[in-house]
This record gives structure tokens, C-alpha cells and sequence, in this order.
């Protein structure tokens, strides 16, 4: 049913746990998992033009760590993984991957760190809105043994 599935991350600490079911999925379905991380450059109206790409470099390379770490436990789960960096809108950004990579299903926390949620509002909310494919949100408190799965159809509004 699924054999490639897209785990945006934005690397907070609770995405351990959509990790977690990332890889009981992925292991069940002999998946691959994407792990993607979005640069989001609308945080990037505020500064000056000359700041711009040491910030872009700087969360770049934190994209490209947390990708990593995520890819190899899922890996030590005995799932493949690959990893990628985009720079852009988040909902956004993780929509077109779907669509670019042929995604089955997109597997996402439902809460990352708080300041992003609030100014930014929630990727996930818009993913579920858009995807062109089943979207599995785990919903996030912070505690592991606190975490729900819930599965949304296509393109619900």
C-alpha cells in the first residue's frame, strides 16, 4: 500500500516519536522513508539582504543534521531512508515533494516548536488540506507515551 513515505521534520525533540511510527510503518510496508527538512525563507523578510545567506547556510546545515539523525535511526530500524533540504514555505515545500517524488503518504507531527506554530501557523493544518496523498499526523505533547496517529484522507479542507 505504501512505499515511499515523505516524514517532514522541523527537528525538535518530539519528532522522535514520528520517527518512531515512520519506521513501524515503513518496516510493515517495506517502505522507504523521506525525511525532509524546510528552510523557511519567510522568516527572512526581517533581515538584511547581506545576513540572508548566512542564515540560509546556518539552517542548512542544521536541516542536513537533523535529516540525518532521523534517517539513521530510522536505518537502525532497519528501514531505508533518504534525506533532503528545501527552502521555502513548509507546507508548501513538503506538498511539492509529494507531488516531485511520488509520495504515498505523508507522515508528520502535528505540533513542532512552539514559536513556529504560532507565527507561522500550521503546516500540518495545510498539508492535510492539500496533499494528493493520505496524511498520518501524530499528535505531539511532548511525551511519547502521550502520542496519537490519526489518519486524514486526501485533500480534506
Amino acid at each position: 500500500m505504501y512505499s515511499k513515505i515523505l516524514l517532514p521534520t522541523d527537528g525538535s525533540q518530539t519528532t522522535d516519536a514520528v520517527v518512531d511510527h515512520a519506521a513501524a510503518l515503513a518496516g510493515w510496508q517495506d517502505a522507504t522513508v523521506h525525511v525532509l527538512y524546510v528552510v523557511d525563507d519567510r522568516a527572512f523578510l526581517t533581515l538584511s539582504d547581506d545576513l540572508v545567506d548566512d542564515v540560509t547556510g546556518e539552517l542548512e546545515h542544521e536541516g542536513h543534521e537533523v535529516t540525518e539523525t532521523a534517517a539513521t535511526l530510522l536505518r537502525q530500524a532497519g528501514v531505508d531512508a533518504v534525506t533532503a533540504v528545501r527552502t521555502g514555505s513548509p507546507s508548501d515545500a513538503i506538498l511539492e515533494y509529494a507531488d516531485e517524488e511520488g509520495m504515498d503518504l505523508v507522515l508528520m507531527g502535528t505540533r513542532g516548536a512552539d514559536f513556529r506554530r504560532n507565527m507561522l501557523g500550521s503546516a500540518a493544518q495545510r498539508v492535510i488540506a492539500h496533499a494528493p496523498v493520505p496524511v498520518m499526523t501524530v499528535a505531539l505533547d511532548g511525551k511519547d507515551d502521550e502520542v496519537t496517529p490519526t489518519v486524514e484522507p486526501a485533500g480534506q479542507d
